[in-house]
């Protein structure tokens, strides 16, 4: 597959004014590598030590028909983790923004764009399915497990760091999730707000440190993706588990929502899977 040239974060129209096409135009993707956020962690490009996607949903969905009509569809894209490019938020908003005004024979035509232009800013395929607005797949649930929320305990610092996650003897298999999960926009400093679920078999983590841990994203500034990533690495350094799970579901921000996943080999999320407040 041909590759579209990988761009910076300084050159991302995340942050800038920007003027909003109303004609389709593939060419306001732009994909940024993955690898200069991996390398502080350890991932080697080619090796990585994860399998998973990145699960967008886009809500500001529409096109016109070949008489002028207006339909409108809510979008689920997958990317997978093995992508050498992701694509930054704001072009992506952007690139769909360009089919508002822009006529399609059929609604087979707008996938076949979407898959194509995605897929070559990504370089490599992504998957991208259109639903009604009042589609049973888009209700929401709840996350499967025992909440960590309701622990009472002490945050001394708002920097994620491994070693506040205690590590028993006991090997166990369960679900934890935690809806305070927090992290900042690299780039504009703007809030992101999440929930993140964790599956794991292995040594017993110790839920105050965990939940502890978690909360120490809450000043941290990257994306979606790589503090998933992130809580894969330490969780797998600290307890060094047989089998992980970490998945993060983002709330909505203007109209795109993303879901990252990271695990082991043969580990799956539990599928479809979105919160009331996405």
């Amino acid at each position: 597959m041909n590759r579209k040239r990988p761009n910076t974060l300084q050159q991302a129209p995340l942050g800038r004014e920007t003027d909003y096409p109303e004609r389709y135009d593939a060419g306001l993707l732009y994909p940024m590598p993955r690898a200069a956020n991996r390398v502080p962690l350890g991932i080697q490009e080619g090796r990585l030590p994860f399998v998973g996607e990145d699960e967008w949903h886009a809500f500001e969905v529409s096109w016109l028909n070949d008489r002028g009509k207006p339909l409108v569809a809510v979008a689920r894209f997958r990317l997978p983790a093995e992508s050498p490019n992701l694509i930054e938020s704001k072009s992506w908003k952007l690139y769909l923004n360009g089919f508002n005004q822009s006529r399609f024979a059929s609604r087979e035509h707008v996938l076949e764009a979407l898959e194509h232009d995605l897929s070559m800013a990504a370089g490599a395929p992504v998957s991208v399915e259109l639903f009604g607005v009042d589609d049973d797949a888009l209700m929401p649930r709840r996350l499967p497990g025992e909440c960590l929320d309701d622990l009472d305990i002490e945050v001394p610092s708002y920097t994620p760091s491994a070693e506040v996650i205690g590590v028993g003897d006991e090997v166990v298999e369960e679900t934890l999730h935690s809806h305070l999960l927090k992290s900042n926009c690299p780039v504009t400093g703007q809030p992101d707000w999440g929930s993140v679920l964790i599956r794991y078999r292995g040594p017993k983590l110790d839920r105050e440190g965990l939940l502890r841990y978690l909360i120490g994203y809450r000043q941290h500034q990257d994306f979606h993706e790589h503090c998933v990533e992130h809580v894969f690495m330490d969780l797998m350094a600290r307890a060094r588990p047989e089998r992980l799970l970490v998945l993060a579901r983002y709330v909505r921000r203007g109209g795109l929502d993303i879901s990252p996943w990271r695990a082991t080999p043969g580990e799956r999320p539990p599928q479809p899977l979105r919160l009331a407040r996405q």
